[in-house]
């Protein structure tokens, strides 16, 4: 089963027609290689480069010379895992007779936040991306995403026990691979009681001390570790808005 998404294609679609790139960023199994993969179905030319894949990344042990010479669309995959492209981008999308353009997708991660706006800063349009919305899966099925969520994987399983245990074999791999391989080395036990507490405090007000004392810890640390799961956006903070009633207009 496939569930369109026609508003992120076109926003995407449309970004690529001004930009020499784009940054669509989202978690893992969101479904990024699946929208990326439809749109470079039809741009042509295109080319594909998952950079987990051993094959690709063979392939870019010279990123220059693989990249320079090609046309139309190239999508690049989990593009955080080879850093040293973004400085080759950078100069691929200042040439003054470019024929191509980048659609560059990332779990994601800090380092390619940070490494996209060190390098790329007004070469690239950002798109984030989740799982699927009300509106992609339609009002009827609102049970059915409260239940399992967004992500395309588990949303699409065949029933609910399926389901339930993905998102299980998911969390794992996501806290005791995934995260380490951001660079951030916190024991993924700690990580995972503190996910779960996150979640059982879902819609409330945030309470560092409250966090702090139940996992041992100082209110910095539990910071650190709710930003941490913001950044690779498996959790989102609702920041408060006020407004300064003392202050004139």
């Amino acid at each position: 089963m496939f569930i369109p998404r026609p508003h992120l294609e076109k926003g995407i679609k449309e970004a690529l027609e001004h930009n020499p790139g784009v940054v669509l960023l989202g978690p893992r199994q969101c479904g990024k290689t699946t929208i990326a993969r439809r749109i470079a179905e039809e741009i042509t030319p295109s080319e594909f480069f998952d950079v987990e894949n051993p094959l690709d990344l063979a392939r870019l042990d010279n990123p220059m010379l693989a990249l320079q010479d090609l046309t139309g669309l190239i999508v690049l995959d989990e593009v955080q895992r080879k850093p040293d492209l973004f400085e080759v981008l950078r100069v691929l999308m200042d040439r003054p007779k470019r024929r191509n353009s980048f659609l560059i997708l990332g779990s994601a991660s800090p380092g390619v936040v940070r490494g996209v706006s060190e390098t790329l800063a007004g070469r690239v349009a950002f798109i984030p991306m989740s799982g699927f919305n009300l509106m992609e899966v339609g009002p009827q099925n609102y049970k059915r995403l409260w239940i399992r969520g967004g992500l395309p994987r588990s949303y699409l399983a065949p029933n609910d026990e399926v389901s339930s245990a993905w998102r299980l074999d998911f969390i794992q791999t996501f806290l005791e691979r995934d995260i380490p391989q951001l660079g951030i080395h916190i024991p993924s036990s700690a990580l995972r009681r503190f996910w779960m507490m996150l979640a059982h405090y879902h819609g409330q007000v945030w309470n560092a001390s409250t966090f702090a004392e139940s996992i041992g810890s100082s209110q910095k640390t539990a910071r650190r570790y709710l930003d941490l799961l913001t950044d690779v956006f498996v959790v989102r903070q609702l920041q408060p808005w006020y407004q300064n009633i003392k202050k004139g207009r």
